[in-house]
């Protein structure tokens, strides 16, 4: 995974620093931005600590969907998946390298934690995926 684009700032980061952190990836972001905009209406910026950085957090109402967390050139997504939202991103036709990133990752009290590199269009694909099925359960 690569290292957050924020770590060490202390103040949430600019429209400005987020596009020359992600680069090219920051198409990405947006398309999954306005993807998302129909079923999560609150997008929060989180700052957890200097040494993790800052991450977007989008949600439906109350409840957490995705968590975006800013590298240089890409970003990672990640999930806190119930296990039946696990058993549907198994029956749901993904990748098998997400599957198995599913498969392989933690259990916590909050669920499954699943966290995907995007760099690509294919990646992103993924991730829309994975939103739609943790929104469905």
């Amino acid at each position: 995974m690569p290292p957050n684009a924020f770590i060490g700032q202390a103040e949430r980061p600019t429209d400005s620093q987020l596009t020359a952190a992600l680069g090219p990836a920051r198409t990405l972001w947006d398309e999954l931005l306005a993807a998302l905009a129909a079923d999560c209406d609150v997008e929060e910026w989180n700052f957890y600590s200097r040494k993790a950085g800052w991450a977007l957090r989008l949600k439906h109402g109350k409840r957490a969907i995705v968590y975006l967390s800013p590298g240089r050139g890409c970003f990672m997504a990640s999930f806190a998946l119930g296990d039946r939202a696990v058993e549907a991103a198994h029956a749901g036709g993904l990748p098998a390298r997400v599957v198995k990133i599913i498969g392989d990752a933690r259990k916590y009290a909050e669920g499954t934690a699943v966290r995907i590199d995007v760099k690509t269009a294919k990646d992103l694909a993924a991730v829309r995926k994975l939103a739609a099925i943790k929104l469905a359960h």
